[in-house]
């Protein structure tokens, strides 16, 4: 780091500081460095104000010289920002300042206080480069952590799935079975389709409360209530199938269940209902449902 200190042991680091997203030194402390008077730093710039745009100086405002008084620890420095009141606002000059400053004055020890200044921006640049490298590692590690936090929660959610599509129900557990089935009729985004032999007025019931289109496959229903649900409701078609024992149900020819009990039954004996995984599986039942 840079050696060159004022008398009260403050380094040109600790001079430099951020203002409108640049790096700048107050033109006094500018003039301490150069032993001479802020005055003639100022009038430098001022008789010279075509070599010096918003980029190498400017003026500091009211509100930047209160913050930039509340960032500052040093009581002198303080003491700079604030000497002579609001009435004279201090110049600040950029590392590009500096240089052009330095070129006008012509005194050797500006030329030779200069090069230590723009070491000390250097090294403030440097210092800031990598302090924004270790936050942007940080701030990579969060979000990798983040993103394997998300990862282990679809993990536990997707096993909460399977283990709720797996179940066993006992006598009498009736709340829990059409709750469960229920469950899986409203995870269909487009379509259902259920295979049971006795469909009846048990499963329009819940079907009444499914807005995708609903497709049953089954050997006895009530033609008078089918007919009577669907002068009210228009999400059932009805196809006669005599080809199977058992009961599923399809959601969205995608995801295909077995369930042990009739759904005009469920609850009232041990029953399971449980989701298979095959694809092989899935795709013959959907084969055989359309021969």
């Amino acid at each position: 780091m840079n050696k060159l200190m004022l008398k009260e042991n403050i380094r040109i680091e600790e001079m430099i500081f951020e203002v409108r997203g640049k790096q700048v030194i107050l033109s006094s402390n500018v003039a301490k460095l150069y032993k001479t008077e802020t005055r003639i730093i100022n009038q430098t710039i001022k008789r010279n104000i075509m070599r010096f745009p918003e980029t190498f100086c400017f003026q500091l405002t009211i509100e930047e010289v209160t913050n930039l008084k509340s960032q500052i620890v040093t009581s002198s420095l303080r003491n700079e920002i604030t000497h002579g009141g609001t009435r004279y606002l201090p110049y600040v000059l950029t590392e590009q300042g500096i240089m052009m400053l330095s070129g006008l004055l012509k005194s050797d020890i500006a030329v030779k206080v200069n090069v230590q200044i723009i070491d000390a921006f250097v090294a403030m640049r440097k210092y800031i480069s990598s302090t924004l490298v270790n936050q942007n590692f940080i701030n990579n590690l969060v979000y990798k952590h983040d993103e394997e936090i998300k990862l282990l929660k679809d993990s536990f959610d997707k096993l909460q799935e399977k283990e709720k599509a797996n179940a066993i129900f006992f006598d009498g557990q009736i709340y829990e079975a059409y709750s469960l089935l229920l469950d899986i009729l409203q995870s269909a985004k487009k379509e259902i389709i259920i295979i049971d032999n006795y469909a009846g007025k048990e499963l329009l019931d819940i079907l009444k409360q499914i807005s995708v289109n609903i497709i049953i496959y089954s050997a006895n229903m009530n033609e008078v209530l089918i007919k009577k649900y669907k002068s009210q409701y228009h999400n059932v078609e009805l196809i006669f199938n005599n080809k199977f024992h058992d009961r599923f149900i399809i959601i969205d020819k995608q995801n295909i269940y077995h369930c042990g009990s009739s759904f005009k039954d469920l609850g009232k004996k041990c029953f399971a209902i449980n989701k298979i995984e095959s694809d092989t599986i899935l795709t013959d039942v959907l084969t055989e449902i359309k021969n």
